[in-house]
């Protein structure tokens, strides 16, 4: 009986072993699809770089994922500079040296590779087309003689069709279209050539759509979701169009509603925007088209979403007052409880840039000063370059620093003190 206990005991030691190691396995599975296992865990990195890059005018910088490739816009051309090898590997110019509109509108890299997502815009080759118009069938009616008997035997008149000629129309699309293009760097020790491949809208139309819009103002990518997010504004008027994952383009907003800011989870590919309707300031979460206010304080702005969080920040008179978060979750619900992570003022006005970083620190920085609060303490960095940019984990520094007709940049990590 005591041996038959044992093996019982033994198989049931067994069996809630192997159901933990599939549960742990499983968890571990599903952690890596919701994204906390992925970049948010590892440690950043930082290293400490100086390089030195032919020309002064230099805008839009952006530092790789691996902090390896710098890109940015010079008179009107997309650059990668390799910073470990001190050479530009790849350009794209515009196919106009006068139309300020046509060429790269705006570029991002991925967060967790180094590959740049980059929109270009080019004239429409199909500007205007011509197709052929068939109207109605026209039918000729027989004399309209009424028989003076009815004779039931009498074959019927059966009307005869008139030859159809088709008539030619011009379509007119639009002057230009927008493409989308993944630019891929190798590993910046290697010398194999860029990737720049064209990701097509599906339908086509989808790169009409977007130069219909007007100019891309504001571009946020879900990796884990391939959800793109990007504002189109054309005077007065601006679109919130969204990017699906087979490439098919589709626009969300209300009617007269600006979007100022906006930030998407990595985890659902929620879309967090600072919505304003008229008079109406709330912030709103958008998730496969339904939309749930998580603030209608008309002073509460999103600030971003990292670590299964949702940062909001109250701003009054531009100075950030309150930090408060929600938890990012795949559904959300109306008005969530917001706790209040930090209190006091910074500047925050159009003149500063924003983000959340990897450890979730928020960083508030323009050209001579980094605010960062981290666990609700705040300290100051101060920036020495002519210009200044902080990466998107917020973990690294990049200074520009004019010589002449070339430019030093200098990486560095950031450390608040």
């Amino acid at each position: 009986m005591r041996k038959k206990l044992r093996t019982i005991l033994v198989w049931i030691l067994v069996s809630l072993f192997f159901q933990f190691g599939g549960y742990s396995l499983l968890n571990n599975q599903l952690q890596k699809v919701m994204g906390s296992t992925a970049v948010d865990s590892e440690p950043p990195i930082t290293p400490q770089l100086k390089a030195t890059i032919s020309g002064s005018e230099l805008t839009n910088i952006q530092v790789s994922y691996a902090k390896d490739y710098l890109a940015y816009s010079e008179n009107g051309t997309l650059k990668i500079f390799n910073l470990k090898k001190g050479n530009v590997v790849f350009e794209k110019k515009s196919p106009s040296a006068t139309d300020q509109t046509l060429g790269v509108l705006t570029y991002q890299w991925l967060p967790d590779r180094n590959i740049l997502l980059y929109f270009y815009a080019n004239k429409n080759p199909n500007e205007v087309t011509t197709v052929k118009v068939y109207p109605s069938k026209a039918k000729i009616s027989p004399p309209s003689i009424e028989p003076k008997t009815e004779d039931p035997n009498q074959p019927k008149i059966v009307p005869e069709e008139a030859p159809v000629e088709p008539r030619l129309e011009k379509r007119y699309g639009s002057p230009k279209i927008t493409e989308l293009y993944s630019l891929e760097l190798p590993n910046s020790d290697e010398d194999t050539a860029p990737d720049d491949r064209l990701n097509p809208f599906d339908p086509p139309s989808g790169s009409e759509e977007i130069s219909a819009g007007g100019k891309i103002e504001k571009f946020v990518v879900s990796t884990s979701t391939n959800l793109m997010y990007l504002t189109v504004t054309n005077g007065s008027t601006q679109q919130l169009m969204k990017i699906d994952v087979m490439k098919k383009v589709s626009t969300l907003n209300k009617p007269r509603e600006f979007i100022d800011n906006m930030a998407a989870s990595d985890r659902y590919g929620t879309l967090y925007i600072d919505s304003k309707v008229g008079a109406i300031q709330q912030v709103v979460a958008l998730n496969n088209e339904k939309r749930q206010v998580i603030s209608k304080n008309t002073n509460d702005r999103i600030l971003g979403v990292r670590n299964g969080r949702v940062y909001i920040g109250e701003v009054e008179n531009n100075e950030l007052v309150k930090i408060k978060t929600t938890a990012d979750l795949q559904v959300m619900k109306e008005n969530p409880d917001l706790k209040i992570e930090w209190e006091g003022s910074i500047p925050f006005n159009k003149n500063v840039r924003m983000l959340i970083g990897i450890t979730g620190q928020l960083i508030v920085y323009d050209n001579q000063t980094a605010s960062v609060i981290t666990d609700g303490h705040l300290a100051d960095v101060k920036l020495h370059g002519d210009k200044n940019y902080v990466s998107v984990d917020g973990a690294e520094l990049i200074q520009l620093t004019k010589a002449g007709s070339s430019t030093l940049v200098e990486l560095q990590p950031l450390k608040p003190f």
